[in-house]
């Protein structure tokens, strides 16, 4: 038995003593489809503020510090500086609109048992470069896509945007087989992480 599956199990799946969903439960959080939409909507980024607010809007629990505690765990990616508009602004910490994704992820597994030992060794050694890929096809998509609009008869159009579609399902399937294959290849540092006794709580993540 892996792991990782037994350690979820010791804990309860994410659930409280009582069986009740703690704040924050799996059904609180963001869908694939309204990540999607929040990636979309934010291409140059967010401020850990507007991140922050995303998840407590929808009554997560998640507060400046706790983004921050993330930062500081490896957990999340970095910020990038943009200058603000106008003369004398200074510039603004922005993070890659993927950050959302991650926290939802992290989030998810915290949720269900796993400490953040487990998280970092096993679901976010590759991580990077798994998302990496994705945004690169997405990118590559949706410039193919861009690039159609006004080219071509109707039928030739459709088509196309119909090939868009497919290459999207196999591009999402390919994405999710990679992350397979990620937490697979990084569960030997998981495993050396609990045998050493590094295990640490994450329930002041959460």
């Amino acid at each position: 038995m892996h792991a990782v599956a037994s350690h979820r199990r010791r804990t309860g799946g994410g659930e409280s003593s009582g069986g009740a969903p703690r704040e924050g439960a799996r059904g609180e959080l963001l869908s694939d489809d309204e990540l999607r939409a929040i990636e979309e909507t934010y291409r140059d980024g967010l401020t850990a503020v507007q991140i922050v607010e995303v998840f407590t809007r929808r009554g997560v629990k998640f507060s400046e510090a706790s983004f921050r505690k993330y930062v500081q765990q490896g957990l999340l990616p970095r910020s990038k500086r943009v200058g603000r508009k106008g003369k004398h602004r200074g510039s603004l910490g922005v993070y890659p609109a993927k950050t959302v994704r991650r926290i939802n992820s992290v989030k998810a597994l915290m949720l269900e048992g796993y400490t953040i030992e487990e998280i970092q060794g096993e679901h976010l050694l590759y991580r990077d470069l798994v998302e990496g890929i994705a945004e690169g096809i997405t990118e590559l998509l949706a410039r193919m896509a861009a690039d159609q609009i006004d080219h071509g008869t109707p039928a030739r159009k459709k088509a196309f945007q119909l090939d868009i579609a497919d290459a999207r399902r196999v591009g999402d399937d390919l994405t999710k087989r990679l992350e397979d294959l990620a937490r697979r290849a990084a569960a030997p540092r998981a495993d050396k992480h609990r045998r050493s006794g590094a295990a640490g709580s994450a329930e002041e993540l959460l």
